[in-house]
């Protein structure tokens, strides 16, 4: 580790004195080492960050590799902070530089409205596409009521499906996102069923299995679809084209 990254360190470290602000996350004399650094991108109505800089043996003759990560946001949006990052530490002269990223990017209003844009990007592609996801029930009592609902709300959404009915009851949706997001959402609010007294009840206990883009077979409607063993499952997933999904499910149905 070279004088000028020790040095450097010594002064993040009291620059980002709050806590969970700043720490040395590796220090090796081979590697380099790494800082872990928590900001936000374009001031104090930005975004939430966690800033990782490798400053490498040779820094800061060479600029740090950065990783951007963010429960807040998606892996787009950090990719895009992380080559923005990249472009400014390229541009500086060789010496010292993380605060100065660090600054460079708390007070980027232009880097948050680039966010936000490619946020919008994002969320019109995924309405563009077309998802499926799989969903498990724990049970239907009152099966000719639950179907009725789940039959409407598809065609309010605009989706199609499956409703699998045996040991385990799988529906199957496909359609654009938001659409299926709301499906779930009516499914965990509204009363569907009926419980073992025979009032009606919430689904609690849904679960979703998988939710993907889709560019492989599309359903059409919504049926309903009774089978007796695991060998028929399989060929209902078969008769649709979704074998991969179903191998990607199976450890769930197996629980």
């Amino acid at each position: 580790m070279s004088e000028a990254a020790a040095e450097e360190v010594s002064v993040l470290s009291s620059i980002y004195c709050g806590e969970g602000e700043f720490r040395l996350v590796q220090q090796a004399g081979n590697d380099g080492l790494v800082v872990q650094i928590n900001s936000t991108v374009g001031g104090e109505t930005g975004l939430d960050v966690s800033l990782l800089f490798h400053l490498h043996p040779r820094y800061p003759s060479c600029p740090p590799d950065i990783s951007v990560s963010s429960t807040g946001l998606s892996r787009s949006l950090c990719h895009h902070i992380r080559q923005k990052l990249l472009d400014q530490a390229a541009a500086l002269a060789p010496e010292p530089m993380v605060h100065q990223l660090v600054e460079w990017l708390q007070q980027c209003e232009e880097l948050t409205e680039d966010c936000r844009g490619v946020e919008e990007e994002v969320k019109e592609r995924e309405e563009e596409e077309e998802w499926t996801a799989v969903l498990s029930l724990d049970h239907i009592r009152s099966l000719k009521r639950y179907v009725s609902l789940l039959e409407r709300w598809t065609q309010q959404l605009q989706l199609t499906g499956r409703l699998l009915l045996g040991r385990s009851i799988l529906i199957i949706l496909q359609g654009a996102r938001p659409s299926i997001k709301e499906f779930c959402r009516l499914l965990k609010t509204a009363k569907v069923d009926v419980d073992s007294s025979g009032r009606k009840c919430k689904e609690r206990m849904m679960k979703v299995l998988i939710e993907t883009p889709w560019s492989g077979r599309s359903l059409q409607g919504f049926v309903v679809k009774n089978y007796q063993s695991s060998t028929e499952l399989t060929a209902a997933f078969e008769d649709i084209s979704m074998m991969e999904l179903y191998q990607q499910i199976l450890p769930s149905l197996s629980d």
